[in-house]
């Protein structure tokens, strides 16, 4: 996470772990989840704030889940439907489920058919928010597996490549591979130059944005350092922003991923229908294709080759994918997660009117 998106020191309010998830879980049931599934959920949303991934954990999602489960647009009890089968795959129609609803059932389902025939994927439509990427990979990592996952929700967000007006959603992606002593690695980014939550954060704490994050709405990319436009008032930019620095790539990676979530899930092309679109979970069993501890420990040796990589002037260290989001896991796990003052008066109000246990503070 950039410096500009964490929450001023004096606005941060430290939560304990325990305290936080046990008020995610109780605001999920409240809102009809059953409780095994609220539990499930809530870890999606918690782990991320664990790991530095603010935007995808509850200071932007929860309130967000909380809306669409009053507007029905969410389905609390969902009845997941396994359309077609085979031994190493599977699509599922997720019944309106929020994505970290379906997301931890669907990629375990890839995990354990990996574990029996090498690798396997699950596609998955008609859901809600995935609340990133990252989770699912590493809940492969995390049993000895390499872990891939995407999702192509919310199209008409992002400019393509000589565009004026929107087309894709931010389109994430993650892998995450094993090591043995090293930090897992853990790479999760949106195909986008800034994830759109990372807006609302920063107008949440008042920073800046960079040029080439996002352009007005006539496409225009808006090349000078901004203050975050309000909802509805931008677009977004692939990786790269300008075809000079390589939108393309950005782009071309979105679409990959807006084929392989939507039309192969058979949810249809998301720009077209619009909704909140598929998701996609994969799994390979390293022991499939090599041996699972020398896999670790070649994955040790290039982790520790990587960091040991002398830093350029005005720099401390050289990091890989996943390296901080385990530091900061450990860190928070001890200190607490540091959530902004606005963020802890919206659990507290909401908690207060549904007669909710909350004690954060």
């Amino acid at each position: 996470m950039l410096e500009r998106f964490k929450v001023p020191e004096q606005d941060r309010v430290y939560v304990a772990v325990e305290r936080i998830r046990a008020a995610t879980e109780g605001i999920l049931r409240h809102n009809g989840v059953p409780a095994d599934e609220a539990a499930s959920s809530a870890d999606v949303l918690i782990k991320n704030d664990l790991r530095g991934v603010e935007s995808h954990g509850v200071s932007n999602s929860l309130r967000r889940y909380v809306a669409e489960y009053g507007e029905k647009t969410l389905n609390a009890t969902p009845n997941f439907k396994i359309e077609r089968e085979t031994k190493t795959t599977m699509t599922v129609d997720a019944d309106g489920a929020l994505g970290i609803h379906v997301g931890p059932w669907a990629m375990q389902q890839a995990i354990d058919k990996a574990k029996e025939f090498g690798m396997a994927a699950v596609a998955v439509k008609n859901s809600g928010h995935l609340a990133g990427c990252g989770y699912y990979a590493m809940m492969a990592a995390e049993q000895g597996m390499i872990g891939h996952c995407m999702t192509a929700g919310g199209a008409n967000q992002t400019v393509p490549t000589f565009g004026s007006k929107p087309v894709m959603g931010t389109n994430p992606i993650a892998w995450a591979a094993p090591a043995r002593d090293m930090p897992p690695f853990l790479f999760d980014v949106a195909t986008t130059q800034v994830a759109n939550n990372k807006i609302g954060l920063a107008r949440r704490i008042g920073a800046n944005i960079e040029p080439g994050w996002v352009t007005d709405l006539d496409g225009e990319p808006i090349l000078e350092e901004v203050a975050p436009p309000d909802t509805g008032d931008y677009y977004l930019l692939h990786i790269g922003g300008t075809r000079e620095n390589g939108s393309h790539k950005g782009y071309g990676l979105a679409l990959m991923n807006e084929i392989i979530c939507n039309e192969l899930s058979g949810y249809g092309p998301g720009p077209v229908v619009g909704g909140s679109g598929g998701h996609f979970f994969q799994a390979y069993d390293i022991e499939a294709f090599t041996d699972t501890e020398k896999f670790k420990d070649d994955m040790d040796a290039l982790l520790q080759y990587i960091v040991d990589v002398p830093p350029a002037k005005g720099f401390e260290r050289v990091l890989y994918a996943g390296l901080k989001e385990n530091e900061d896991e450990k860190e928070r796990m001890k200190t607490g997660i540091p959530y902004h003052k606005e963020v802890i008066q919206w659990f507290e109000s909401y908690c207060a009117e549904a007669d909710i246990d909350c004690d954060l503070r």
